[in-house]
């Protein structure tokens, strides 16, 4: 094993080539939230006093296993969690190498309950290889131990609601400290993420705090809806702390991690329904979200967005064609479609699909709704109030198809990750793309047009502009094409 070590701000610290670039694991960007910093505010690091071995990946934040093709493994967890990984070319720890490189941070999905940053498919190699970029992927507080509402219980208590969010602006804030050490650029940083990263990238942009501590965002398949309003988020913490048998802070710091995880599952059941349909929170966002009307967030990041927030900032951000098909479940008949599209308060938009869509069965008319209510429609929103502000904004879809499970997932959520990280080699992603050539030839499309992003802030196709609407459509063979389901888009209009 050939070692390297870099001097950096925090200290001395130990990586290891691997693959022809070197990665550094597990550095440590915060205190353990442990004991008495539990649902507390991240608290910044020592100085290390010896060299630090970042020779093996952190653990996970605490978290049951999940369903998802990207988390439905045990993981390695531990409430001292708040650690980050870097990739980075291999001379660019050389003493004599002063070429300052683009940055890309990436924050992994999971629903904000379960995931980490070492997932295979994470793997920032190709990035470091093809486009000279510096890769940092990080953990975050996930669930009741980020995200849970306990301000009532005291001032102790004031950030419990967006403490997983608060992880990762101190992880940025690390990265514009130490970032150089390892080849990075601190003033090139992306911020990118999928899902539940994804809308943490939405949140982010739209969070004064966070402001000038990255340069460019890729927030895919999600962009800035998913936050809960305050009584939403004290509805589902009064329901968990009944179920975890506890209501002050003594029983809070002295429950064990998994006492937690369980109230935190129980709690959940009890609000969440299937995709894209009302909860009994009154909205589609899950619990255990950030919460904005907070002093981080004071407004819902789309109207924090709208007012000009985060306008310096470049946007790509896009989704894919059948987002949802990866929860589907059960049969989908007429019925259970009206009864999806009224939750939603969709049924005249249900009308126009039906209309744009005359051979579609129930079920993929119900794909099609739930992706674009959950996913396509807010990526637009989110561009149209940023566009009054800054044109540096581009949008995508991702229209390949899975040929898994007979076709049935077509172009599921996640499935543009390993294309984007040019990963379609790393465990486990050629059950998701299925059998047959591996489409190399769209992975290599899509990767290039992030390199040339994170590198050069634009990634080769026209900006979205409202009267164009372009939009690079990637696929077996890709193109940039105009508003494309223009019906569709414009049937969400004066709908929520």
């Amino acid at each position: 094993m050939q070692l390297a070590t870099v001097q950096a701000p925090c200290g001395a610290i130990q990586g290891r080539e691997k693959e022809g670039v070197l990665l550094f694991c597990g550095i440590p960007y915060a205190q353990p939230p442990i004991n008495n910093l539990r649902f507390k505010a991240p608290q910044p690091m020592a100085v290390f006093s010896e060299p630090f071995s970042a020779l093996k990946f952190g653990p996970a934040a605490p978290q049951l296993s999940g369903g998802g093709m990207t988390d439905s493994a045990s993981v390695r967890w531990n409430e001292d969690c708040l650690s980050l990984n870097i990739t980075t070319p291999k001379q660019a720890c050389d003493a004599s190498d002063k070429k300052k490189r683009a940055v890309l941070v990436w924050i992994h999905g999971g629903g904000y309950r379960t995931g980490q940053g070492a997932i295979p498919w994470y793997n920032g190699t190709r990035f470091a290889q093809n486009g000279d970029i510096v890769v940092v992927s990080i953990n975050y507080r996930l669930g009741a131990l980020g995200f849970a509402d306990l301000t009532h219980l005291g001032e102790e208590f004031a950030s419990s609601n967006i403490n997983g969010t608060l992880d990762q602006i101190a992880a940025l804030q690390w990265v514009q400290k130490n970032i150089a050490a390892f080849g990075g650029d601190p003033k090139r940083v992306t911020v990118a993420g999928e899902s539940a990263g994804g809308f943490s990238v939405g949140t982010l942009i739209a969070c004064e705090a966070a402001q000038g501590l990255f340069h460019r965002a890729i927030p895919q398949s999600g962009a800035a809806q998913h936050t809960l309003p305050q009584e939403a988020a004290a509805k589902v913490t009064e329901r968990f702390l009944a179920d975890l048998g506890e209501n002050d802070a003594i029983g809070l710091l002295a429950a064990s991690p998994e006492q937690i995880l369980q109230a935190q599952a129980t709690a959940a059941s009890h609000f969440e329904s299937g995709a894209g349909s009302m909860n009994n929170l009154g909205t589609t966002v899950g619990p255990f979200y950030p919460v904005h009307g907070t002093q981080l967030l004071p407004v819902d990041p789309l109207t924090a967005i709208s007012k000009g927030i985060g306008n310096q900032v470049a946007v790509l951000t896009g989704t894919n064609a059948d987002e949802t098909t990866l929860w589907s479940s059960g049969k989908t008949d007429a019925e259970k479609l009206n009864r999806v599209a009224t939750g939603l308060g969709a049924m005249s938009a249900l009308e126009t699909y039906k209309t744009t869509r005359p051979e579609a069965d129930p079920a993929t008319l119900s794909v099609a709704l739930t992706t674009d209510h959950m996913f396509r429609i807010p990526a637009i929103r989110m561009l149209e109030a940023r566009v009054p502000y800054n044109q540096n904004n581009w949008l995508y879809q991702f229209n390949w198809r899975s040929r898994a499970f007979d076709g049935k997932l077509g172009a599921t959520h996640a499935l543009e990750i390993p294309f984007a990280f040019d990963n379609l080699d790393r465990a486990g992603v050629d059950v998701f793309i299925g059998p047959g050539d591996k489409p190399q030839h769209v992975a290599d499309t899509m990767h290039q047009a992030w390199i040339k992003f994170i590198n050069d802030g634009d990634p080769g196709w026209p900006a979205y502009s409202l009267e164009q609407r372009s939009t690079m459509c990637f696929d077996e063979v890709s193109a940039v094409i105009n508003d494309p389901d223009q019906l569709e888009r414009e049937a969400w209009q004066g709908l929520r």
